[in-house]
């Protein structure tokens, strides 16, 4: 009989929970977020949010992955047999693979600026350098492959060792590596005189700024960023044991993510409003704002190489997560066949990846319904596969299991309150959903704001 790889601890399962929800969504995309949406109020709902209805649909998630004990489709086969409910599970592994896709070509481009920034030749340059810059590693085809290729041979090495001695092992490195190393930029960044008018901008919020756009961004960054809907924390809750309440599980694994996407904001938005930036420069913050605003620090070099690996790291461990629901679907929870099916979903992963990679280069004139190979899959698995995904978790978890499961499993490892039970009910049968169908609505054009 095959054995189910679980977790050494609870520890080791919240690490590599929250690793996969830190990722570039909560490094990268909030401060530009918060950034072109009001700073302050933008913050406010998107902690509204995250409690409300990303924290209720992980939680579903976990009940899913540990009642069932198996891989992201198995475990709806097995809760959920003779119906096509184990679609779910597939179109979380299919998402996977394209997120993966081009997800790959921006930790290759993270690869390429610590590359630069450890030998020196980004010192020295101006804003409109750093662009420079930028625009010449995506649109360089031999560098862009390669860093990806690098990137997923990264990933790679990691999964294929298994939940314990790979994924667990390296996020309980790189986690905590990365808390450290956001607290150095955060003491340096608050230190910077005018400072402040940056933790004003992230931390007070200016309610004129409130429109209908700015709470369903807030919502969509929300759900985004807690790595919901791919079947990703089914996955991982599938390792972990009877034992260990999911309710504090998913307290932690939120909490951590709200915490990195304020640290980040501290880094950022102080240091842009001290030496004169504007923050409502959209996706280029981080890659050309960043650096051009470490440049003007002293040990301004040493600042931004951290910064990159700390990005790294958040990249990597979302990574992790991704490929394993991949890989634990393919070796059908056989740990003797992970290795292989790790190189073979890696590797057919990097091939399909190769015209995201092209796509602002030699391959930025052709347009698939006019968009790029990258844009394209950004598209599909943001804007359609994760809240589609997302959505029909909350229905099984609210409509398909029976209640008494629900509540049990949830109840199981905790000493279980009826009231927490109740509101968390509710919420996944009847909020989570609308406010799900919210964001899908205006992610495709059908509600116009």
């Amino acid at each position: 009989m095959r054995k189910h790889e679980q977790w050494t601890s609870k520890l080791g399962f919240i690490l590599a929970a929250a690793g996969s929800a830190i990722g570039l969504g909560a490094i990268w995309k909030f401060p530009y977020m918060a950034g072109t949406n009001g700073g302050g109020v933008f913050f406010i709902f998107f902690l509204l949010m995250t409690v409300f209805i990303g924290a209720p649909i992980l939680l579903a998630e976990f009940i899913i992955g540990r009642n069932s004990q198996k891989n992201a489709v198995m475990s709806y086969k097995h809760l959920a047999p003779g119906t096509a409910w184990p679609l779910l599970g597939y179109l979380g592994v299919i998402m996977s693979f394209l997120i993966l896709s081009f997800y790959s070509v921006v930790g290759g481009w993270i690869l390429s600026y610590l590359a630069r920034s450890l030998t020196g030749s980004l010192s020295g340059l101006t804003q409109a350098g750093y662009g420079a810059v930028f625009e010449k590693i995506i649109a360089n085809p031999f560098e862009a492959v390669a860093a990806q290729f690098i990137f997923i041979l990264m990933t790679i090495w990691v999964v294929q060792g298994g939940v314990q001695k790979g994924i667990e092992k390296a996020s309980r490195y790189m986690m905590p590596a990365l808390f450290i190393l956001f607290i150095i930029l955060v003491i340096r960044s608050l230190t910077l005189e005018g400072s402040m008018d940056g933790v004003r901008f992230l931390l007070m919020p200016d309610w004129s700024a409130v429109s209908s756009e700015t709470v369903l961004l807030a919502l969509g960054q929300s759900f985004f960023a807690l790595s919901v809907g791919l079947s990703v924390m089914v996955t991982y809750a599938s390792y972990l044991p009877k034992g260990e309440s999911l309710t504090k599980s998913a307290f932690s694994v939120v909490g951590l993510n709200i915490l990195i996407s304020l640290l980040a904001g501290l880094v950022i938005f102080p240091a842009v409003f001290a030496l004169g930036f504007e923050p409502e420069a959209g996706p280029g913050l981080v890659f050309v704002v960043l650096p051009a605003v470490f440049e003007q620090l002293a040990f301004g070099g040493l600042f931004l190489t951290i910064f990159l690996i700390l990005l790294l790291f958040a990249t990597l461990t979302s990574a992790f997560s991704i490929l394993e629901i991949i890989v634990a679907v393919l070796a059908k929870d056989d740990s003797a066949k992970r290795k292989k099916f790790s190189w073979a979903a890696g590797l057919l992963v990097f091939a399909a990846g190769i015209p995201n990679a092209l796509s602002f280069g030699v391959l930025s004139d052709i347009k698939l319904f006019g968009k790029t190979f990258f844009d394209f899959a950004d598209y599909l698995t943001s804007n359609i596969g994760l809240p589609l995904g997302a959505f029909l978790i909350s229905i099984f978890a609210g409509y398909i299991m029976p209640r008494k499961t629900v509540k049990l499993e949830l109840e199981t490892g905790s000493q279980g309150s009826p009231l927490l039970f109740s509101i968390w009910y509710i919420s996944i049968k009847y909020i989570v959903p609308v406010g799900i169908a919210l964001v899908f609505l205006q992610s495709i054009g059908i509600l116009k704001l």
